[in-house]
């Protein structure tokens, strides 16, 4: 079993996503700490790019406030090579292709994995381009995580098969962010993932409270927020950490 499933193991999994570097790293470090306290089962850290496609106003913006702080990868990767000191927490990496194609697929996989990262996602490649990407994450020995989404219909059951890691179960169209209701027929798409997927399905976009957390939890093995999460950085910038291990640990509540 790989470390990502492992996050799995002990009933629904809580995947909080933050964007490296916002409002800095030391605060990201703190940030991830906090998390892993409060219950957190799995992390995304974000690699900001420029044009982050997936990704609704809120993340984009804390994006760019990273940029603009000098994030760079290299950067990031020095936070991580420091966090796995002591936090034992699976993490994966989101980004987007472009930042591993100027990195080069083969040195960011292995740096990834040297440095004890578990995994990553890259929302912008799509299905049948996978390949690329799988190839120098095979070699490294870390999980390309698939997505599926309402849109991927006839598709779902070969992307799901094809799945490593966890299956990122896209509950929305458009980008991601938060919503007051989730209005595509997530159980149905997760039931059909489920059905063909060898690892545990994990739904995420625009889930943002407890009630949506633990409606969202029946139908999936873990649930994923980011722009809930990253609009409380945006508020209270290097004072939010407190404010994040205390709605992570209201989400985990919600749906254990």
């Amino acid at each position: 079993m790989s470390n990502i499933q492992n996050a799995f193991a002990s009933g629904k999994a809580f995947i909080p996503f933050i964007t490296s570097g916002d409002p800095d790293l030391e605060t990201t470090a703190a940030l991830v700490r906090a998390m892993a306290d409060a219950g957190a089962d799995l992390i995304e850290l974000g690699i900001p790019f420029s044009d982050p496609t997936a990704e609704g106003p809120v993340i984009q913006a804390a994006n760019l406030r990273a940029l603009s702080g000098g994030v760079t990868t290299d950067k990031i990767f020095d936070l991580v090579r420091e966090l796995r000191r002591d936090v034992t927490v699976p993490m994966v990496f989101m980004t987007y292709a472009n930042v591993v194609y100027s990195y080069g697929p083969e040195r960011f996989t292995k740096t990834c994995a040297e440095i004890g990262m578990d995994g990553l996602i890259l929302p912008d490649v799509p299905f049948e381009e996978k390949e690329e990407f799988a190839a120098p994450c095979r070699a490294a020995g870390i999980d390309l995580v698939s997505l599926v989404a309402p849109t991927s219909a006839n598709r779902i059951a070969d992307i799901a098969s094809q799945a490593e890691g966890f299956l990122y179960v896209v509950s929305s169209l458009g980008v991601t962010g938060v919503r007051s209701e989730i209005k595509t027929d997530v159980k149905e798409i997760a039931a059909l993932a489920k059905a063909a997927a060898p690892v545990p399905c994990a739904i995420g976009f625009g889930i943002s409270t407890p009630e949506q957390a633990q409606t969202m939890a029946q139908c999936a093995d873990g649930v994923i927020v980011g722009s809930a999460i990253v609009k409380i950085i945006a508020q209270y910038g290097r004072d939010a950490v407190p404010y994040v291990a205390d709605y992570v640990r209201s989400m985990k509540d919600a749906i254990r």
